[in-house]
């Protein structure tokens, strides 16, 4: 099965127009929430709300939504954000300017016992800044959108969030108080940082990012030396609002490469992994990559040809040291577009051509897949495939398509002053960061 045939610039475009519809059809037009997975009572996603947020502009400029509609969705959504409880109690929808991971669908307000969530928090921000940067124009409505995506923003407490420690907890619940997690090693936290730093009213102090890029792991895998993070999807993440080309921090200068550079060779070593294959799983190979956070055919342990296999759930899968039970993730591979596009592109046409994972034409790529396990019987893959879409693995798929075509949203961001304090309190320097920004793009509480 591990041909290719490469992705055109027409198939980018389906998939992208595809997957968008994710975000037309999976949300209550009542408060904007979006599904986070296409199960059966099933709640919202805070972080899949942001990545709708961010993509409502991709979906005007096109065509894939009316503005007059992304006005209204935003609008919906931002309003709902807005005046929707905060406080401590264990129903409400968030606390601190941060907000529980998932919400009811209906009410919005706390859904499993989950956490309240710094970094789905962020993704969720880092959404409604993006329509501050993308809807300027003169209208009550837009100019509603501007006033709220900051009064978000200025609301989160981020300082609180350190739960008197250097650096940024996982969470809180209101039954047992803060995580012990905190975001410490590279991952997808770098987004977090950066807003956090920038904070008018509530900011992170500075060593904060400092003690952070000191639990870093500056690692060689398979030929290439980067800092390290297993999951695809945590070199991903942040790059889909920033455009960290050209611009370092203190630990990427002496380095002497960038955060982009740093993912196009976490890319290359998804490859490379896949192609040595050292498990040995079924069709593992030059075009067939792609570990990350996605779900997967378990939990079940099966005899196949005589090895005894492992199968997980949802799970952080990564390289090289796993967890890796055969189980690939066709929007992780997307993801990394704008990176590499010369092992990209082959990748997603054998996705698509080879592998046939969109052939329903619903959404655009099946969440995961794994070609070592057999999948129920009479499926018509003949291996496990995901029954479901997730939210959060939609955004990525249509914004960093249009990155890689267009540059939208690291235009757009590179507008936000927010994300521009961010990344200058953090220590970058060069690249766009040292053009002049716009003087009319200041916070307005500063």
């Amino acid at each position: 099965m591990n041909r290719a045939q490469s992705a055109s610039q027409a198939d980018l475009e389906a998939l992208q127009r595809e997957t968008f519809d994710y975000f037309l059809k999976e949300v209550n037009p009542a408060n904007g929430l979006i599904l986070d997975k296409t199960a059966e009572n099933w709640p919202a996603s805070i972080a899949a709300t942001g990545l709708a947020l961010a993509s409502y502009p991709v979906g005007v400029e096109r065509g894939f939504m009316t503005r007059k509609l992304a006005t209204e969705r935003t609008l919906t959504t931002l309003r709902f954000f807005w005046n929707s409880p905060q406080g401590p109690e264990a129903d409400s929808t968030g606390y601190r300017g941060f907000y529980y991971h998932f919400l009811d669908m209906q009410t919005g307000r706390r859904a499993w016992a989950c956490e309240l969530s710094t970094i789905d928090s962020a993704f969720l921000l880092a959404g409604a800044l993006t329509a501050r940067a993308y809807f300027t124009g003169a209208s009550p409505d837009e100019g509603e959108i501007r006033d709220l995506a900051d009064a978000l923003y200025l609301r989160a407490d981020w300082a609180w969030a350190q739960n008197g420690g250097r650096t940024v907890t996982h969470g809180w619940r209101p039954e047992s108080g803060f995580i012990a997690y905190r975001w410490e090693g590279y991952d997808e936290a770098l987004l977090l940082y950066v807003l956090g730093l920038a904070s008018p009213t509530h900011p992170l102090p500075r060593d904060s990012y400092d003690a952070w890029l000191s639990t870093y792991r500056w690692e060689q895998c398979y030929g290439y030396d980067y800092v390290y993070s297993g999951s695809l999807f945590t070199h991903q993440l942040s790059h889909v609002w920033i455009d960290f080309r050209g611009i370092q921090d203190a630990f990427m200068r002496d380095k002497g490469i960038d955060y982009f550079e740093n993912s196009r060779r976490a890319t290359y070593v998804q490859q490379r992994y896949a192609i040595e294959n050292p498990r040995k799983f079924v069709d593992y190979g030059e075009h067939c990559w792609g570990l990350t956070a996605s779900e997967g055919p378990g939990p079940a342990t099966l005899k196949l040809d005589g090895v005894e296999r492992s199968f997980f759930d949802y799970l952080g899968r990564g390289v090289p040291y796993g967890p890796d039970d055969g189980t690939l993730a066709p929007w992780a591979i997307v993801a990394s577009l704008p990176f590499a596009p010369e092992i990209v592109l082959p990748s997603i046409g054998f996705c698509i051509h080879q592998a046939k994972l969109k052939e329903a034409r619903a959404y655009g790529f099946k969440a995961s897949f794994n070609p070592t396990h057999p999948g129920e019987p009479g499926n018509p893959f003949g291996w496990w495939v995901s029954p479901w879409h997730f939210g959060l693995n939609k955004g990525p798929i249509v914004l960093m398509i249009e990155n890689y075509n267009s540059g939208m949203l690291w235009e757009l961001m590179r507008g936000c002053s927010y994300i521009r304090e961010g990344l200058l309190k953090a220590g970058f320097t060069g690249g766009w960061l040292a053009e002049n920004g716009d003087p009319n793009d200041l916070p307005r509480d500063a």
